[in-house]
């Protein structure tokens, strides 16, 4: 004889089914969940995850750090989403509040955590001030940096008697981001393929235009860099050279000066004309071997193109505005000369 089980009996115990099932669901969703956030808390959580870390290893790491609620149930839900086995070691940082599922996508991937150091490198720094830029962010060590530079190879300019360093003016300024470990080697590459990127087929084919080289251009650059502190100026004491350089008048650059005595000084006195180097620009005619720093976009711009100006003639206005006086002929030079000194004068009674 069948015994019979009454529909009220299935229908109550499906229902008791339904809601264990639905209330384990709810449980195991509550425990995927990331936990509680202090509301002090938003600093990020550096993780290591060793070599040969199993998943049940990975997820007590991350339970300790306190980025899950369970280790067992992320564990689970590893091996439910496949991915239990490729779980990847190395120093990860996550933030507080990130998913289950974002933290088991991030170690599967390997998206390990990499620091990185930002460092602005000003336009009108040598070699030597841009090793020491780089030391000071904590990037390099000047010395390996300034042994990686003699090493390297100019990629745009070329080497020539009476430079200092090759590299001198072509590592490009501008603001970069390394990771923490990057090696001398790299960071002059990329300050290499930076200068490679501004100076473009188009900037190399004006320089054809004007019958520079691309070295020369740069070497030029340096010069209305380290000579100019007004930027509406640059491209009138472009001009000023482009101009003595066509009718084969000395440069006479101070900055040129300075750069030969290798020391920091503010103005450039009358003995210090007689530095017997190439780069005196008062005594050896033409542009020096090389750059005397690294000039940035807008003075490879103005010596690119330079003012439409006959100037030959440009001298400090000693008024603390750091802009020129300009003239076409000497005897307008001397005059302005004399009106820098009286401006001197006034500033300093």
């Amino acid at each position: 004889m069948r015994t019979r089980v009454p529909l009220r009996f299935l229908g109550g115990l499906a229902i008791f089914l339904g809601v264990g099932v639905g209330f384990l669901s709810l449980q195991m969703h509550m425990l995927l969940l990331p936990p509680e956030i202090p509301a002090a808390t938003s600093a990020p959580v550096l993780v290591t995850i060793s070599p040969g870390a199993s998943s049940k290893d990975v997820a007590e790491v991350l339970q300790e750090a306190g980025l899950v609620r369970s280790a067992l149930l992320f564990r689970y839900y590893a091996m439910y989403r496949g991915l239990d086995q490729e779980l990847q070691a190395g120093t990860y940082q996550f933030r507080r509040g990130m998913t289950s599922a974002e933290l088991l996508q991030a170690l599967a991937a390997g998206e390990v955590f990499r620091p990185t150091v930002t460092v602005t490198i000003p336009e009108g720094l040598t070699l030597e001030q841009i090793a020491a830029v780089l030391a000071e962010a904590g990037l390099l060590n000047e010395a390996d940096f300034m042994s990686a530079a003699a090493a390297a190879v100019p990629v745009l300019g070329r080497q020539l008697p009476g430079q200092r360093h090759a590299l001198e003016g072509f590592l490009f300024p501008d603001t970069y981001e390394f990771d923490a470990q990057t090696s001398a080697e790299a960071v002059i590459n990329r300050l290499q393929q930076r200068l490679m990127d501004v100076f473009d087929e188009d900037l190399r084919q004006r320089a054809q235009q004007l019958d520079f080289d691309v070295h020369q251009i740069i070497t030029l650059a340096s010069l209305i860099e380290r000579e100019v502190r007004v930027p509406a100026e640059r491209e009138l004491v472009s001009a000023v050279l482009h101009n003595r350089l066509r009718t084969r008048m000395p440069l006479q650059v101070d900055a040129t000066v300075l750069y030969a005595l290798a020391r920091h000084q503010e103005i450039v006195l009358y003995r210090d004309l007689e530095v017997d180097s190439p780069f005196n620009t008062y005594r050896v005619a033409g542009l020096p071997p090389g750059p005397i720093a690294s000039p940035g976009r807008a003075a490879l711009l103005a010596a690119l193109y330079p003012a439409d100006e006959d100037y030959l003639y440009y001298v400090a206005r000693e008024d603390g505005s750091g802009g020129h006086y300009f003239a076409k002929t000497f005897g307008e030079h001397t005059e302005n000369i004399r009106r820098a000194r009286a401006r001197r004068g006034q500033r300093n009674p």
